[in-house]
């Protein structure tokens, strides 16, 4: 008895014996710098005012955490508060679910150079493939570099001063960009968690801002909202070298391996490597070698894993017969893996049956991005892969 109050107290709560629960990721996002100026709030500062985020999680539970991050900052980041609420339309929240988070027993918090925190267990009736709003306080000491990610595919809405959960958020600036939280875990035995390393398909372009259909939700939500789903894509990202974004080789130990409860990776990245290669044979050929670290290292981690092929070049700027060729040959040797444990064919699935190298007309937007429904049959396909594989 005394071994579990002590264990209890440990977690900032009494009631739940914290020990025989574990953490896994209900939502995550890749953290980076921002590109340009276009990447940072433009018309109100961050410094002492109120930013407020939405987010779709997977799995629900009763428990929860968040990470918030400093990672890319050289200096202290300083925040005075964070709630959670469920969202409801826009920047309004449902004010009667609002609570606020602790980070050791505190309402404050400050985020050291290079360093993320985790808030105290909280205990919030989280539902399965909600939204989720996040809304942080921040103080005056603000890194020069703010940690985000560029592509949320939702709005984010900053307010000048405080906004406590039952004030109007009155909406000083709008943007499309998430910043300082990095992920959500909940607490869940037995359930499993699909991590997705990816690019710019995979972070959303082409899907509709604030309709969270992107094809990683619809992966969600095809399996009943039973899996952590964590989308680790990051628009313009490279495997190998440049791009933007750390490349995946450099950030795998932190967006994947990093994550709770993960037990299933995803590997569907290249199309940039590929496309803005001037040596497309030799790019091919350390492709093939990255991903076949990306495999041992998941395996060593317990994960089962599944490859992703890379879908079409045709009609964009990256096109020609040697990079369709690099493509095709990298997309063979996916195909004829035997050290994974299943294929998403994208290629196959996204490809103009009339057109190979292209695809298809009605699911693109700019013909190397699908649109939305182009995600719809993406997140359908890849959930009936994973399930077929695991029967």
């Amino acid at each position: 008895m005394k071994k579990y109050i002590l264990s209890a107290i440990l977690c900032g709560i009494v009631s739940i014996p914290c020990l025989a629960q574990q953490w896994t990721g209900t939502w995550a996002t890749a953290t980076e710098t921002p590109f340009g100026k276009n990447d940072v709030p433009q018309k109100v500062s961050l410094s002492n005012n109120t930013l407020r985020q939405i987010v779709h999680v997977s799995l629900g539970g009763d428990v929860l955490r968040i990470e918030l991050s400093n990672a890319f900052g050289d200096e202290p980041l300083d925040i005075k508060s964070v709630y959670i609420a469920d969202a409801a339309v826009g920047e309004q929240i449902d004010a009667k679910t609002a609570q606020y988070l602790k980070f050791n027993g505190k309402q404050s918090v400050t985020i050291a150079p290079h360093q993320v925190v985790f808030s105290d267990a909280l205990e919030y009736r989280l539902k399965p493939l909600q939204c989720l709003s996040v809304t942080i306080h921040y103080g005056g000491s603000m890194p020069k570099t703010i940690t985000t990610h560029r592509g949320s595919r939702t709005n984010s809405y900053i307010m000048v001063g405080e906004c406590k959960p039952k004030q109007v958020f009155s909406v000083g600036e709008k943007l499309e960009h998430w910043y300082t939280i990095a992920a959500i875990d909940v607490q869940a035995e037995g359930k499993e968690c699909i991590a997705v390393l990816g690019n710019s398909i995979t972070d959303g372009r082409g899907s509709t801002t604030d309709q969270q259909n992107r094809w990683t939700d619809v992966l969600a939500e095809t399996l009943g909202g039973n899996y952590g789903v964590l989308n680790l894509g990051i628009g313009g990202n490279c495997v190998l070298q440049g791009g933007l974004g750390q490349p995946a080789v450099d950030r795998f130990e932190r967006d994947i391996l990093g994550q709770r409860g993960v037990t299933t990776l995803v590997i569907y990245e290249g199309i940039n490597d590929i496309g803005g290669s001037k040596q497309v044979e030799k790019t091919g050929r350390q492709l093939i070698r990255s991903y076949e670290k990306f495999i041992k290292k998941a395996r060593e981690a317990g994960m089962k894993v599944y490859l992703g092929t890379i879908t079409q070049l045709g009609n964009t700027g990256y096109w020609s017969y040697y990079h369709e060729a690099c493509r095709q040959t990298v997309n063979e040797w996916i195909r004829a893996n035997k050290e994974v444990d299943g294929i998403i064919d994208f290629d196959q699935l996204t490809r103009d049956p009339q057109q190979p190298t292209q695809m298809r007309p009605e699911w693109q937007s700019d013909w190397l991005h699908p649109n939305a429904e182009g995600y719809l049959h993406m997140g359908r396909y890849a959930a009936e892969m994973i399930q077929k594989a695991a029967e």
